[in-house]
């Protein structure tokens, strides 16, 4: 008799919990806001196309990141935040447990654009499906800009349950309130 419990392979597992972390357009509204507060911006622009089911993009004045902080971020449970287990009960910032890039970029087409304080530096990573690309030498203000495009396009049945886009740009206006 063959056994029946296994694994779940990587691109399925990412996409499940995907849909844990983001619910809706808001959902990733929510998390890119809270990214650039704790980068210290004190200028958030927020872009959305079809109430965020085609684009949603952040551009912000804060820190910026390097190329590796870029790549990094789109990891599993990557954070700035955390060291030890001592450091959960001392965040002081918004998010803090690294999957919200991940889960986003899991489910859609993400494109981030980053120059880092006190840098001439500008980087750009790309990413769909199993794609990363990374780029450089574009000109760009300190800060990072971050676009979310085509939310939900490898999982159809979740954006089946999204609401009208009157309901999901109601979300999303409350989010950034």
């Amino acid at each position: 008799m063959s056994d029946i419990i296994k694994i779940l392979p990587t691109e399925v597992s990412n996409k499940i919990a995907a849909g844990e972390v983001v619910q809706r357009p808001a959902s990733v509204v929510k998390e890119l806001l809270e990214n650039s507060i704790d980068a210290k911006s004190t200028k958030i622009k927020l872009i959305v196309k079809d109430s965020g089911k085609t684009l949603i993009q952040v551009v912000d004045n804060g820190v910026g990141m390097t190329k590796n902080d870029m790549k990094m971020s789109f990891k599993n449970h990557a954070t700035s935040k955390i060291k030890d287990i001592d450091d959960i009960f001392s965040i002081t910032s918004m998010g803090f447990r690294g999957e919200a890039l991940s889960s986003v970029s899991s489910i859609s087409n993400v494109e981030m654009i980053s120059k880092k304080k006190g840098t001439d530096k500008t980087n750009i990573i790309s990413l769909g499906g199993d794609k990363e690309t990374i780029e450089k030498s574009v000109f760009s203000q300190q800060g990072t800009s971050i676009k979310v495009k085509n939310l939900f396009y490898n999982v159809p049945a979740r954006r089946n349950f999204l609401k009208s886009d009157f309901v999901e740009l109601r979300h999303i206006i409350d989010s950034f309130t």
